[in-house]
């Protein structure tokens, strides 16, 4: 399988060569240059396959021949070592549970099969040391620093804006130590987002590091998110119904990846982007006008992205066709306030405690489907409640369960170190 360029369809590389270097030339995002189509036996025989099968079986066409099948299978089996169960709400809704993994966030499963990639490369040779430059809103960060942690060969450096993470979230990527370094931005997730790709296009920096991102523009984060779509097809088969997701949307590499698994033959129906406040793909599918603007902050932080990077991908699947995509998506946005109505909302009615991020994806989902009664609708529960602990116990009223591996993290010391603009990363990185 080789990757393009998606400013430049000439320009093309090995599954590894895209791994490695993150971003193509000009900070361009690659793109496979086939989708396969999976056999219908595929789908009709999921219900006697393993996650780990259902996963190779997915994802082995991309990798081709350059991770072998026993590393592939090691690293699949190492990524999803939990459970992705979908859980019953209402009569027509569900919640995909995706934080079940070791930082509690959906973000765990694209950290831990990159790390496991970019693990495989470096052992084979000739790569020398790589530095995984990373920007995250929330999750990201976590996740990342969980899969790299004590990586050989391999130093991880995570970009996070000052005050816009919850403490949890900070904690999580600020107190492993080892090879991974947090650089607390006095900006927004944008002005992290910024100086990542920056970088990346900074020759002086080139010279001196091999550089890699770990953000879902990387191919070995953003694909592998399409397992978690099979493993609720799994389960959902037997509703006889026209299925809908409703993914709570950032970087939109999540829903990026949903979309593509429905390419390769998945049957779901219909996917609804669900926005917080920063919501340029809401408005561009009522204007057609693609108009990045700054972030705002919100309780939902992990998305708050005002130029979501993925959004190009989604475009190249629908093969830049407006009219495509806005009949296979649908996009809502909902402002903190009503993100806390639906937390209360739903703990009072069915006894289900929300995150922010799910939240808004059981919004988007109601709203599709008060127009559209005949589908079954799934939202994502991208993150733990825990990891938003201030505003899901004030809202619902009630002390919420912190697991065991939190509390530890809790106790430790945060350690990191500011900077305010690129010229301090480029500093940093020239060390």
């Amino acid at each position: 399988m080789k990757y393009f360029s998606l400013n430049d369809k000439n320009h093309k590389v090995s599954f590894e060569k895209a791994v490695v270097k993150g971003l193509a030339p000009g900070k361009a995002l690659y793109f496979p240059e086939e989708i396969p189509a999976l056999p219908k036996e595929f789908f009709q025989n999921l219900d006697k396959l393993s996650k780990e099968e259902i996963a190779y079986k997915a994802i082995k066409t991309f990798v081709g021949n350059e991770i072998d099948e026993d590393g592939l299978r090691n690293i699949l089996s190492k990524t999803l070592d939990f459970d992705f169960p979908v859980v019953p709400v209402s009569e027509n809704t569900g919640t995909l549970e995706l934080f079940h993994g070791p930082t509690l966030a959906f973000k765990d499963v694209g950290a831990g099969f990159m790390a496991g990639c970019l693990g495989y490369f470096v052992k084979k040779g000739n790569l020398g040391k790589i530095t995984v430059l990373v920007a995250t809103s929330g999750d990201t960060g976590g996740a990342v620093a969980n899969g790299f942690l004590g990586v050989e060969g391999i130093d991880v450096v995570i970009l996070y804006p000052k005050e816009k993470v919850s403490e949890i979230q900070e904690k999580q990527l600020t107190t492993l130590g080892q090879n991974i370094t947090a650089l607390e931005v006095n900006g927004n997730f944008d002005d992290c987002q910024d100086m990542v790709k920056k970088a990346f296009s900074d020759e002086e920096i080139s010279e001196k590091r091999q550089l890699t991102s770990a953000n879902s523009i990387n191919v070995a984060r953003w694909l592998p998110q399409m397992f978690y779509y099979f493993f609720a097809y799994k389960q959902l088969a037997g509703k006889n119904k026209k299925l809908a997701f409703s993914v709570p949307s950032g970087n939109f590499g999540n829903i990026c990846a949903g979309m593509l698994a429905k390419k390769m033959g998945l049957p779901i129906a219909h996917f609804i982007a669900a926005n917080n406040e920063n919501n340029v793909v809401t408005r561009y599918l009522k204007s057609k006008e693609y108009a990045p603007k700054p972030s705002v902050q919100t309780i939902s932080n992990a998305m708050d992205v005002g130029n979501p990077s993925n959004f190009v991908r989604i475009m190249e699947l629908f093969d830049n066709e407006f009219d495509s995509l806005s009949q296979q998506l649908s996009s809502f946005s909902y402002s903190d306030e009503e993100t806390r109505k639906a937390i209360k909302e739903v703990k009072q009615k069915y006894n289900y405690v929300m995150d922010p991020h799910g939240a808004v994806g059981y919004l988007g989902l109601q709203d599709f489907l008060a127009e559209n009664p005949k589908y079954y609708g799934t939202f994502l529960e991208t993150a733990h409640p825990v990891k938003f602990l201030e505003t899901v116990e004030e809202v619902i009223e009630e002390k919420v369960e912190i697991p065991a591996s939190i509390r530890e993290v809790m106790q430790k010391e945060k350690k990191s170190i500011e900077i305010s603009d690129y010229a301090e990363l480029k500093e940093y990185l020239m060390q």
